[in-house]
């Protein structure tokens, strides 16, 4: 009997995390019968066995891409398309991603709908594992998944209803939040260091951080800067994150540290960094330092809900280029960007778009809560009820056996 062959496609850093957590329950789930595995992603689908064919973890892109970005997207699409074609999966599931997964679906379910007949049958199972964000612009993307789709795994715990409405024909799961199952294990400790007030030369100190020396003596006080995991973020948030954090630092006297997610990022970061030289940056161990944090001041992403499960207030930032901002607020029906916003149903962590994210707001609303520790508890209580409905531990698991169950 053939093996089970499972093609997984994801094509940022979280969605690779994302795809490795579910392909080790995936091993799990099917027992005896484990499927083999491969597709594109990067390092962490490939350390739990994963064959890769392209790293698409480097070839993130934020905003609207350029034209030579959107023609290297679509030849990584035709070789997945044309590598799916010649493999045969069983299942092909897409993680996030889903500009790029929607279409490589498409073309998957076009090729394999004109390989039917009696010597060719190949009708892979079309998965996708988190929802695009339909339900704040462009819901007309629903009926598409409606049409490609066999099943679609959601995270968030409104989607259900919200598909029901507007796709009914398709199968939707709400499998939880990975999240929650990611920090009730504890995550592995960063490297931390302080970056020299030169950017030029010298080597940092690399020496794994430890429970007592994350939070420094000299102040009660943290704020927390996460600027983001794609270099685009980085290039427009971290220069008016630093001029905030300098303003805050000369009123407060608060200590300063930074979480990037790799060293490439820091490499692009140290330009940004000389007017806080004591500023303390650290690569990986995200959870540890929310551990710590008494604020955070983040960008809009996935990590405003990592903020979330840890209790920490947060100030949220977005900025974009012009043309994709101009384009994004005549489409975007939502009026919060910031995830924990949205669950709330109101605003628990203040946020700041494009014009309005200046050094002079961030720093306001962010010393507004350094200085507030009643404001602090209140929202701390307000995150606590966002995080309770993302659901249990448990969603890799749960999201694994939805996947099997359609074979």
């Amino acid at each position: 009997m053939k093996p089970l062959s499972i093609m997984v496609v994801a094509g940022e850093p979280s969605g690779d995390q994302l795809a490795a957590e579910l392909i080790r329950a995936l091993r799990t789930e099917a027992g005896p019968f484990s499927p083999t595995f491969f597709g594109a992603g990067g390092e962490k689908m490939a350390a739990v066995g994963a064959e890769i064919a392209v790293d698409l973890t480097r070839h993130a892109v934020i905003g609207l891409p350029t034209f030579a970005e959107y023609r290297k997207f679509q030849r990584l699409r035709d070789d997945l398309a044309s590598l799916a074609a010649a493999r045969a999966p069983d299942v092909v599931v897409g993680v996030d991603f889903f500009a790029f997964n929607g279409s490589l679906a498409e073309r998957i379910r076009t090729m394999s709908d004109g390989m039917d007949g009696p010597f060719q049958n190949w009708r892979p199972k079309l998965v996708q594992y988190v929802s695009p964000q339909v339900w704040a612009s462009r819901a007309g993307r629903a009926r598409r998944l409606e049409r490609t789709h066999d099943l679609l795994l959601s995270i968030l715990p409104f989607e259900p209803a919200w598909y029901a409405a507007n796709a009914p024909r398709l199968r939707v799961e709400f499998v939880g939040h990975p999240i929650v199952e990611r920090h009730g294990t504890g995550e592995v400790q960063g490297l931390r260091f302080q970056v020299p007030s030169s950017v030029e030369g010298g080597a940092p100190d690399r020496t794994p951080p430890t429970s007592h020396n994350l939070k420094p003596e000299t102040s009660d006080l943290n704020l927390l800067l996460l600027p983001g995991s794609r270099a685009g973020e980085l290039h427009r948030h971290l220069p008016v994150m630093v001029e905030a954090a300098r303003r805050i630092e000369a009123q407060s006297g608060v200590t300063l540290q930074m979480v990037l997610p790799n060293a490439a990022l820091l490499d692009q970061a140290r330009p940004f960094l000389a007017p806080l030289p004591r500023l303390q940056v650290q690569i990986g161990g995200l959870s540890e330092a929310l551990r710590t944090a008494t604020v955070a001041l983040a960008s809009t992403g996935t990590v405003t809900l990592e903020c979330a499960w840890f209790g920490v207030p947060t100030v949220a930032i977005y900025r974009t280029s012009r043309i994709t901002y101009e384009i994004g607020k005549r489409l975007v029906t939502v009026k919060s960007l910031a995830m924990p916003n949205l669950l709330a149903g109101g605003t628990v962590m203040p946020e700041f778009i494009q014009d309005e994210a200046t050094p002079e707001n961030l720093a306001r609303a962010t010393l507004a809560l350094l200085v507030d520790p009643d404001r602090r508890t209140t929202i701390r209580d307000q995150l606590a009820a966002v995080v309770r409905s993302l659901g249990g531990p448990g969603a890799s698991r749960r999201a694994a056996r939805a996947v099997l169950s359609l074979l």
